[in-house]
């Protein structure tokens, strides 16, 4: 079952505009599974295979939480609420964690970098009114997937990068985008989707720019943006909804490299039919 939570978050000391996105997350979402789980956070650190994990760019409380922030120019003052996405792809990884979360207390400290925060509440249903907590089976994403709807409009909210052989590409391909959905699916869901499916997917519409961002090692040249793909030819309803199934399920995982670093971060949005 794939979990979106979001933290709420407040810090007790200003947190170095540096400290906000990649490596420095990646470490504290380490520290929260080492609370319960030292091994478990030793795997997930050493992993170098697909990850059962993303991480969102730490976001100042807004009222448009759709319009992400991949960095920020100046430190976030103490005591300036602010809220990080975990998402969660592998069932096994939310039950071991599942004590961190009924047992977070508001008063414990964690570090981001040289700062100190608080970890004030968790969200993790559609419920809560906040657009990026949300749950489902894999099953229940496959069964509410349409098998008529042929437009698959994605809104790119983080800077996307993919490996293409030996080099980094930031242009969102209809391959490269649903390859890495398909390979995500087919590791985490129990389902099988075969590959040939995606040989139907085609780019109808795009409004993409290209954005500089860093992890604090690496300097990333990442793709913004919209992009509509359709579904072309004659294919048959079940191939169809494979592939809105995998459109769906990109809020969960992203698409590209370094998702738990902040990048990749993806929506689906669904067009108004005219």
């Amino acid at each position: 079952m794939p979990y979106s939570l979001v933290l709420n978050l407040l810090p007790r000391s200003p947190i170095a505009s540096s400290h906000s996105t990649g490596r420095h997350l990646h470490a504290l979402f380490l520290d929260l599974v080492r609370s319960v789980d030292p091994n478990l956070s030793s795997f997930l650190h050493k992993q170098e295979t697909t990850k059962a994990f993303t991480l969102s760019p730490l976001q100042r409380h807004s009222s448009r939480p759709e319009t992400l922030q991949w960095e920020h120019k100046t430190a976030i003052p103490a005591g300036s609420p602010c809220w990080w996405r975990i998402s969660l792809l592998d069932d096994a990884l939310f039950g071991k964690l599942s004590s961190l979360w009924l047992n977070l207390s508001p008063q414990q400290a964690w570090q981001l970098g040289a700062a100190e925060l608080q970890v004030m509440s968790i969200l993790s249903s559609s419920f809560s009114s906040h657009c990026w907590a949300n749950y489902e089976t894999y099953q229940l994403l496959y069964d509410n997937a349409s098998e008529v709807d042929r437009q698959l409009h994605f809104r790119f909210c983080t800077p996307t990068v993919f490996r293409q052989r030996d080099y980094d590409t930031s242009l969102p391909t209809p391959e490269l985008v649903f390859q890495s959905l398909l390979r995500q699916w087919n590791q985490y869901s129990g389902q099988v989707f075969p590959a040939e499916i995606l040989g139907h997917i085609y780019p109808s519409f795009f409004d993409i720019r290209s954005e500089i961002t860093q992890d604090g090692r690496s300097k990333f040249i990442g793709g913004v943006g919209e992009m509509t793909f359709r579904i072309l030819g004659t294919v048959d309803e079940s191939i169809v909804k494979q592939i809105n199934t995998l459109a769906d399920f990109a809020f969960y995982c992203g698409v590209g490299k370094k998702t738990p670093m902040g990048l990749g971060m993806v929506k689906r949005q669904i067009l108004k039919q005219k």
